[in-house]
C-alpha cells in the first residue's frame, strides 16, 4: 500500500493528513480544520426564588436531549454550568457571570428575571459572549417575543372588544406589556392602578363601585392566584365583566370557580398544551425530573408536579437556538475555546461570529415558530384562548405580518344572546315551585309558581335556555356530620350534575360554603304549626285577656314605681317646693305638693286618661308625667285595639305556648323537614332547649322528620303533633287553613314598650340630680355675696348695706342625703321648715350708716 504525506500549518496549529492513494480513501482529521470543537460549555444563571425550578429543570432537560440525540451535534457534547444569585443582589450576579466566564462558557443563559438579565447581559456585552434570554443588548438573543409586538397584540384585542372604557392593574418591576404605550393607543377611558397582593382587594372594590367590567390584568404568577380569590370574595365573577390576562400561562391556574359563571376571561398563549410534540417533552420531563431528584441533583420537596408554563418553554427553545446556531457555523467557521478573565477585559474573538449565526436562525420550537432581527424575535403565533364553560378554548390566534385573527366570534358573545342550555332542579314547595299533573303537561310546562316565574324571567334577561327537572332525592340538601357528604340539591350543584338549582332554599352558613348563592330576597324564622285547639269556657273576668297576666304584673309594678319616682324626684327638685307664707319671719317653711298619696293618684288619673289638679313644675317631674303619660297611652291603646275581639270571639286553649314547653312535654310529638335548614338549625345548635328537641326528634327519625311539607301538615291537622317549619311558609299555609294555628313567635325575636318607660325614669333622676346641684350651688354663691348700694347724690356719702339670711354651709352630698333621709321620714308630709334656704321676697335691713 503506497501513502503520500504532507504537512501544512493553518492558524499556528499543525494538522497531518494521510490519503490512501489506492481507493482514494480520507482516514481522518487529527483535529478539524474547521467546525465546533468536541467540549462546549454553556452557563447558566437562575435567582433562587421558587419560580425558577421549572425553568432550571427545562434548560438541564433541553441540554441531556441534545446531547443524547445527536442529530444537531453529532460530534458535540455540550456542558453546562448553573449559578443561583439573590435578584436584588446585583453586586452577586456580576461575580456569578464572571465565574461563568473563568470556566470558559461560550454562551449565557440569562435568568428570566428583567433585573437580573440586565447586569448579567452587560458583562456578557463587553466581552463578546452570547447571551440568550430576555434582553435587548448588542451580544444577547431575546427568545422571548418582542415587547412592540406584545402591545400591538393586547391592543388589536381591545379594539376587537371595542373597550371605551376599562381599568389596569399593574405591580411595580413587572410588566409584560408597555402600559403607557397601550393607554396612548386607545381611544377611550382608562383607570391604570398599580397594585400589590395586599391592595388587590381594595382596588377591585374600587372597579365595582365605579361599575368599570372591562379590567386587565397585568401582575405575577403568584398575584394572579391571589387576584382569583378576591375576585371571587368581590362577587366580580360574573358575565359582564370581563377579565383580559396579559400572562401567557392562563391555563396553570385554577379557574373551576369561574367556569359556571359565564364570566369573560381571555389571554394569549405561547405554548399550545395540545399539541403532540409539546405533550410527548411534557411526559418527557416528568420521567426526567424523577431521575434527577432520584439523583438528588434537585431538591424533591421543591415542586411535585411539572407545568410546562411559557418561561420554561422560552428556556428550552433557548438552548435549541444556541445549537442550531452551532451547526451552522460549523460548516463555515472554527469556534475557537475561550481562556478569558472579566479582569482582562479582552473580547472574544469568535464572539460576533457566533451572535450572526445566531441571529439568522430560523426554527419551530415549543413557542412556535422562531425568527430574529438584530437580537429580536421578530416571528411567533400567539393563540387567543378564551374560559368556556367547561374548559379553555382556543378562539383566534395573534401573528407579527397577521395581526389579529378571530376563529371564533361567537365565543365573545353579547349578555342577551348566550346561547346555552342549563340544567336546573328544584323541589316542590308551595307556593314556589308547584307542578301540573295533567298528561299535556310536558318538560318545563309542567312546573309553575313563585320561583318559576323568577327563572323564566332572569333566563329571557340573560339569554339562555334550561331544562327543569326534580332533584332525584327530593331534599334541599343538608351534611352528614360521620361521613361529611351533601344530599340533596346541594349535592347535585357540587358533582356538577346541575348547573343551577331553584326552589325555597334557606341561605345558611354551611350551604354557602359549599355552594353560591343569589342575594336574598326574604327573611324568615323558624315557628310551630299546632292544630287549632278546642275552646274554654267563659270566665268572669276575660276582660283582662287582651293583655297578658305577665303584663298586668309588669303594669301594675310600673304604677308603683313610677309613683315612688315621682314622690321621690318631686322632694329633690327646688322647684316643686313653694313658699308658705313667706313674708312671716318668725315661720318660714315651704311645702310639696307631691305627697306620697297624692304621687300614687297622680299616677292613676294619668293612667285612667282623666284630668289632674296637679300640675307638675320642674323639668324633672315634667318628664316622668310625659313619658308615664305616653306608657299609658301605648297600654291603654293596645288594651282598647284587643278588647273587642276577645270579648266577641272564643279564647282557645293551647296546650303549648313556646318552644320551651314544647320541649318539657312529652305528650305531643314533634318534628320537621327532613334535610332542611330547619332540622339542621336543631341538629347544630348549641342551646339546650334546642339541643334537648333534636335529641327527641332523632330518637324517633321515622315519626318525627317528614319527605314534604305536605307530609307534615297532614299530620298536624290529624293532632297532636307540632310541625316545626319556616315562618314564610307557615303563614301561607295558615293563611289558607283555619284549623291551623301559629303558636308563639319566632324563635330568635325580641321586644316591648317597657324599656321606654324605664329610659325615661333613668333621664328624669338624671334632670332631677342637675336640678338640686344647681340650686345649691346658686345658694351657696348667694350666702357669701352681701349686695352693697352707695350713693353720693346726696350731701356726702350714704352707705347702705343689705344682709340676706343665710344657712350654714355644708357639703352637696350631705345636703341631697338630707333631703333623701327627709323625704323617705316625713312620707306624707307636704311642708317643712325652710332651713337652707332664702326667702327672696323679705330681706332683714341690719343697719344704716350716713357719712
Amino acid at each position: 500500500m503506497q501513502f503520500s504525506q504532507s504537512f501544512f500549518s493553518c492558524q499556528g496549529t499543525v494538522h497531518v493528513m494521510y490519503i490512501i492513494t489506492s481507493g482514494l480513501l480520507l482516514l481522518a482529521f487529527i483535529s478539524h480544520a474547521m467546525g465546533v470543537p468536541p467540549l462546549v460549555r454553556v452557563g447558566a444563571i437562575f435567582s433562587n426564588k421558587p419560580g425558577e425550578y421549572n425553568s432550571e429543570l427545562a434548560f438541564r432537560y433541553a441540554v441531556h436531549r441534545l446531547n443524547l440525540d445527536k442529530s444537531l451535534l453529532p460530534e458535540t457534547t455540550v456542558e453546562y454550568y448553573i449559578e443561583y444569585v439573590n435578584r436584588l443582589d446585583s453586586f452577586e450576579a456580576v461575580q456569578k457571570a464572571c465565574k461563568l466566564v473563568g470556566v470558559g462558557v461560550q454562551a449565557v443563559f440569562s435568568p428570566t428575571d428583567s433585573v437580573l438579565a440586565t447586569h448579567i447581559n452587560s458583562i456578557c456585552d463587553a466581552l463578546d459572549i452570547p447571551s440568550i434570554g430576555r434582553s435587548a443588548h448588542d451580544f444577547s438573543i431575546n427568545v422571548y417575543p418582542s415587547q412592540q409586538y406584545i402591545n400591538q397584540a393586547f391592543n388589536d384585542v381591545i379594539h376587537y372588544l371595542n373597550w371605551t372604557r376599562f381599568g389596569i392593574l399593574h405591580e411595580k418591576e413587572y410588566g409584560i406589556i408597555n402600559l403607557h404605550q397601550l393607554s396612548r393607543s386607545t381611544q377611550g377611558e382608562v383607570h391604570m392602578r398599580q397594585v400589590s397582593p395586599g391592595s388587590y382587594l381594595s382596588v377591585l372594590n374600587e372597579f365595582k363601585c365605579k361599575e368599570i367590567h372591562n379590567i386587565i390584568i397585568d401582575t405575577t404568577s403568584d398575584g394572579i392566584s391571589i387576584l382569583l380569590k378576591n375576585i371571587l370574595q368581590q362577587q366580580m365573577n360574573e358575565y359582564k365583566y370581563h377579565y383580559l390576562f396579559t400572562s401567557f400561562d392562563l391555563e396553570t391556574y385554577d379557574l373551576e370557580d369561574f367556569k359556571y359563571n359565564f364570566v369573560n376571561i381571555t389571554s394569549f398563549r405561547l405554548v399550545d398544551i395540545g399539541d403532540v410534540g409539546v405533550k410527548q417533552i411534557l411526559k418527557d420531563l416528568q420521567s426526567y425530573s424523577h431521575h434527577m431528584i432520584q439523583k438528588s441533583f434537585l431538591n424533591p420537596h421543591e415542586r411535585k408536579s411539572i407545568a410546562l408554563e411559557s418561561e420554561p418553554a422560552l428556556m428550552f427553545d433557548s438552548v435549541y437556538v444556541f445549537a442550531i446556531g452551532l451547526q451552522t457555523l460549523e460548516q463555515s467557521h472554527t469556534l475557537n475555546l475561550l481562556n478569558m478573565t472579566c479582569d482582562a477585559e479582552i473580547p472574544w474573538n469568535g464572539g460576533l461570529s457566533l451572535i450572526n449565526y445566531l441571529n439568522a436562525v430560523e426554527w419551530k420550537g415549543l413557542t412556535g415558530p422562531i425568527q430574529f432581527k438584530e437580537g429580536k424575535r421578530v416571528q411567533f403565533k400567539l393563540d387567543l384562548i378564551k374560559l368556556k364553560q367547561h374548559s379553555i378554548v382556543k378562539v383566534g390566534e395573534w401573528t407579527p405580518h397577521g395581526h389579529l385573527n378571530i376563529t371564533e366570534p361567537s365565543m365573545f358573545f353579547d349578555s342577551g344572546s348566550m346561547n346555552v342550555t342549563l340544567v336546573v332542579i328544584t323541589i316542590l314547595e308551595t307556593p314556589y315551585v308547584m307542578m301540573h299533573y295533567g298528561k299535556n303537561f310536558t318538560g318545563n310546562e309542567r312546573f309553575y309558581g313563585f320561583c318559576v316565574d323568577i327563572l323564566e324571567t332572569i333566563s329571557h334577561e340573560v339569554g339562555f335556555d334550561y331544562i327543569l327537572d326534580l332533584v332525584p332525592d327530593r331534599k334541599y340538601g343538608a351534611k352528614d356530620p360521620e361521613s361529611g357528604e351533601w344530599n340533596g340539591m346541594v349535592a347535585q350543584l357540587m358533582k356538577y350534575k346541575a348547573d343551577l338549582a331553584v326552589g325555597s332554599m334557606t341561605i345558611t352558613y354551611a350551604r354557602e360554603s359549599v355552594i353560591d348563592f343569589t342575594k336574598p330576597f326574604m327573611n324568615l324564622g323558624i315557628s310551630i304549626l299546632f292544630k287549632v285547639p278546642s275552646s274554654e269556657p267563659t270566665r268572669l273576668f276575660s276582660f283582662m285577656n287582651p293583655l297578658a297576666i305577665e303584663i298586668w304584673i309588669y303594669v301594675l309594678i310600673a304604677y308603683f314605681l313610677v309613683s315612688v319616682c315621682i314622690y321621690i324626684v318631686g322632694k329633690l327638685s327646688p322647684l316643686e317646693w313653694k313658699y308658705i307664707h313667706p313674708c312671716d319671719l318668725e315661720n318660714i317653711s315651704i311645702g310639696n305638693q307631691f305627697s306620697l298619696s297624692d304621687s300614687f293618684w297622680f299616677t292613676i288619673e294619668t293612667l285612667m286618661q282623666q284630668s289632674t289638679d296637679i300640675y307638675p313644675r320642674a323639668m324633672s317631674t315634667r318628664i316622668i308625667s310625659s313619658i308615664w303619660g305616653f306608657f299609658s297611652l301605648i297600654i291603654v291603646a293596645s288594651y282598647t285595639a284587643n278588647l273587642a275581639a276577645f270579648l266577641t270571639t272564643e279564647r282557645m286553649i293551647n296546650p303549648i305556648e313556646n318552644a320551651e314547653d314544647l320541649a318539657s312535654q312529652t305528650e305531643i310529638s314533634y318534628g320537621t323537614l327532613d334535610s332542611g335548614s330547619t332540622m339542621t338549625f336543631f341538629r347544630d345548635s348549641m342551646i339546650e332547649t334546642y339541643k334537648k328537641m333534636w335529641r327527641s326528634m332523632d330518637n324517633k327519625k321515622t315519626t318525627a322528620f317528614t319527605s314534604t311539607y305536605e307530609d307534615g301538615i297532614k299530620r298536624v291537622n290529624q293532632g297532636n303533633y307540632a310541625y316545626l317549619m319556616e315562618s314564610t311558609m307557615l303563614d301561607y299555609i295558615v293563611q289558607r287553613d283555619c284549623n291551623l294555628t301559629q303558636i308563639g313567635g319566632l324563635l330568635d325575636t325580641k321586644g316591648g314598650v317597657f324599656v321606654v318607660l324605664m329610659a325615661g325614669i333613668f333621664v328624669a333622676a338624671v334632670v332631677a340630680f342637675f336640678e338640686f346641684w344647681f340650686n345649691f350651688r346658686h345658694l351657696q354663691r348667694a350666702s357669701l355675696i352681701k349686695a352693697g348700694v352707695n350713693d353720693e347724690s346726696i350731701q356726702g356719702v350714704i352707705a347702705e348695706t343689705e344682709w340676706s339670711y343665710s344657712p350654714p354651709t355644708r357639703c352637696f352630698w350631705t345636703e341631697i342625703f338630707e333631703e333623701l333621709r327627709y323625704a323617705s321620714w316625713c312620707m306624707n308630709k307636704q311642708k317643712r321648715p325652710e332651713l337652707t334656704r332664702v326667702c327672696s321676697q323679705c330681706k332683714i335691713p341690719q343697719r344704716q350708716t350716713y357719712i
